[in-house]
């Protein structure tokens, strides 16, 4: 009798935060971190240059440009956001400025306040995904976006229904 036994999978690790700016610190100018991971839980004043991962904790504070891959927002955001990859806005997360995002994700009760651009592989007709937005994700669609008037509705032989 033959027992297949499976090797039980190791779990992934969570991705090593190679700097960290504390609680109560506060920087002024420019952090380039290559593809090194970066968590801010204090503030930063300027600009950060990251090829890797930025992520704001709750109670962190970024006041300027960021340019990273991948942002992960469960603080607070304002300025210029140029994020290659994703940009993610968590519950508690907030950001307000002009940003330019590979792809968005907005969880219940995080809030994007601005301009968002989607980042496309078809420069010639570059379309905003959110031009001017004022996007608060709340499990409510945005007040632009109205239910369709069933009785309104054609049907294919252009009668109503």
């Amino acid at each position: 009798m033959a027992v297949f036994k499976n090797k039980p999978s190791k779990p992934t690790p969570a991705p090593a935060i190679h700097t960290l700016l504390g609680k109560e610190v506060t920087f002024n100018g420019e952090i380039h971190t290559g593809a090194r991971s970066l968590r801010v839980e204090g503030t930063v004043d300027g600009t950060i240059h990251s090829t890797g991962e930025v992520s704001i904790a709750p109670g962190g504070l970024v006041k300027g440009t960021v340019y990273a891959k991948h942002l992960i927002v469960t603080g607070r955001a304002e300025g210029i956001l140029k994020i290659a990859e994703c940009l993610e806005i968590h519950g508690t997360g907030y950001v307000e400025g002009d940003v330019e995002v590979g792809s968005l994700v907005v969880d219940e009760g995080g809030t994007l306040q601005g301009v968002c651009v989607r980042r496309d592989q078809d420069t010639k007709n570059p379309e905003p995904a959110l031009a001017g937005a004022n996007v608060v994700a709340k499990g409510v669609p945005p007040p632009s976006l109205k239910p369709v008037d069933k009785d309104a509705r054609k049907k294919p032989d252009g009668s109503r229904s």
